[in-house]
């Protein structure tokens, strides 16, 4: 039985309700083509109005027998979605979210970055292009030496992009003739000059061990292995540099076995689009190498949207993948599966430092909005056999609301505020009040004019009124700590289903609404709560 049939005696409960109250003020239910507007019976809810209801499970139903995977475009009944990931989690299209940091932290975790459209498409490009040649195994230097340089210099680049291993090149190039290597092995701050030149210290070329241009990405780490080393620089037939390999990298991956690879070994990167620069936008990042384009737009029911996919299906095809949104209902994600949107988003309002349903009352509860699109999503799959992915974007508070969004349908879940305060999100630490914190704001706030998000056309290019606020969240440290701390909730909440997979837990996951002192008997209460960091204690009743 799916989640929405099992909602529906709750719903009808609700419904009810909501017509005895509307009965009983006088106020007719109208009907679609009446004098009013159509008017939704059920009332709109968020993740916080339910509680999973545990059910049987077995002793396989262990954390690390769970599978988080799932897929992100469009696939056709008995094959599998072209693009699919190791875990549910998107970043979502934002300044203070998705830099290519986070990109590259995200990917390492099996996620996927969105890099944001709000600037210039060349720097978006840019930013796509540094997180896919981030890791292909073959790194080309982005810190390179010449011999007349200084220890002062080395230094001051060290400091700068955290390397530790410079190539040595004839003209400081990534593909000079390379003359030696400079680690942190061989210089010391403390004893030597400031002054002292590259070509003193450094290791030479005659006493490097190195590979030559073709060799494959096993045959490098094993000369890594075989010598002990910490880097391979590739060369070729005339000594120059072409690239170098890590071993950190070979370490990495082993320390990281969800990471999300392409064919290339090249970490996978999404990208925001808009609908009004999209023919100059879209070409740069899939020359960038994109692996998914999504239309970033506060709303996506809208002719505007359906004009950008036409276009990018007529100069790509089905090659290209892009996701398309926001939505809130049924109509508007038929609306844009029709138009050939591999997923769709939904969530209008919902987010933390969003105002739209402040300023224009313009939105719908996640929770209920997510329902609505689940039972669309699977009824087009029936009807066309085009399984259509759900992105849940907005609404996301707990840890625990994750696993309520994946049992209510969501295929994987876009969010901001939650990776916004990691140490690779693209914002500063900043120290308020004594406590750190990272700065985060909306597209559509005043220090973001993303005005291309809002746009409902016209001739003016501008943010009319704003639609977002400028913040601090609280700085929570690494991403990958942080990741797979989350994730364990969502695994064990999944066992507690009897779920293994994302798709057992929407079929068995039991679904309550609660009142509002169940949810003040769900936390601490009537107890003296001790503060972390003072011997003093709270009452919390």
């Amino acid at each position: 039985m799916k989640f929405s049939d099992k909602l529906e005696l709750c719903h009808e409960r609700v419904s009810f309700l909501m017509r005895l109250t509307l009965q009983f003020l006088r106020y007719p239910v109208v009907q679609e083509g009446g004098a009013l507007a159509p008017f939704f019976t059920e009332e709109s809810h968020t993740f916080s109005e339910y509680l999973l209801v545990p059910g049987y499970s077995s002793t396989q139903c262990i954390p690390d027998n769970v599978t988080l995977k799932t897929p992100l475009v469009r696939f056709k009944k008995g094959e599998e979605s072209p693009i699919t990931l190791n875990i549910p989690m998107v970043s979502a299209i934002m300044q203070s979210v998705s830099g290519p940091r986070l990109a590259i932290a995200l990917a390492q975790q099996g996620g996927l970055s969105f890099i944001y459209g709000s600037q210039s498409p060349e720097d978006e490009a840019a930013m796509v292009r540094f997180v896919k040649d981030y890791k292909s195994g073959f790194v080309e230097s982005d810190s390179n030496l010449t011999p007349d340089m200084t220890l002062a210099q080395v230094m001051d680049i060290k400091e700068l992009t955290g390397h530790s291993a410079m190539p040595v090149t004839d003209d400081g190039s990534a593909h000079g003739k390379l003359l030696g290597i400079v680690t942190s092995r061989d210089y010391r701050p403390s004893r030597d000059s400031r002054d002292k030149l590259v070509s003193e210290f450094m290791t030479p070329l005659d006493r490097l061990v190195v590979a030559h241009d073709g060799v494959s990405l096993k045959e490098a780490n094993d000369i890594i292995w075989d010598n002990k080393l910490n880097q391979l620089p590739v060369i070729d037939s005339e000594g120059r540099l072409c690239s170098m390999v890590f071993r950190k990298d070979y370490d990495q991956h082993k320390s990281n076995p969800d990471e999300l690879l392409d064919s290339n070994k090249s970490y996978l990167v999404g990208a925001g689009i808009n609908s009004r620069d999209y023919e100059v936008r879209v070409p740069l990042l899939v020359e960038a190498g994109a692996d998914c384009l999504c239309i970033d737009s506060s709303e996506g029911y809208s002719e505007w949207q359906k004009i950008t996919l036409d276009w990018i299906r007529e100069q790509y095809g089905d090659e290209v993948k892009v996701g398309a949104g926001n939505v809130v209902d049924a109509e508007g994600f038929r609306y844009l599966a029709d138009c050939g949107a591999d997923f769709v988003k939904v969530g209008i309002g919902g987010g933390s430092i969003c105002i739209t349903r402040e300023q224009k009352g313009i939105g719908r509860g996640q929770a209920s909005a997510l329902i609505d699109v689940c039972r669309a999503r699977d009824e087009y799959f029936e009807e066309t056999g085009i399984y259509v992915p759900v992105c849940s974007d907005g609404g996301i508070v707990y840890d625990y609301h994750m696993t309520l969004a994946l049992a209510m349908g969501a295929d994987f879940l876009m969010l901001g505020r939650y990776f916004a305060r990691f140490d690779e999100s693209p914002t500063h630490r900043v120290n308020i009040n004594g406590s750190y914190m990272k700065e985060y704001w909306g597209e559509g706030s005043a220090r973001a004019r993303n005005w291309q998000r809002y746009d409902l056309g016209g001739s003016k290019n501008s943010l009319s009124f704003v639609e977002g606020v400028d913040s601090y969240v609280p700085y929570a440290g690494p991403l990958k700590e942080n990741v797979e701390n989350s994730l364990l909730k969502v695994r064990s909440a999944m066992c507690n289903c009897g779920a293994l997979s994302l798709g057992e837990l929407r079929e068995n996951a039991k679904i309550t609404l609660v009142s509002a002192t169940s949810l003040v008997e769900g936390g601490a209460h009537d107890v003296m709560l001790k503060d972390a960091t003072s011997p003093e204690v709270n009452f919390r009743s």
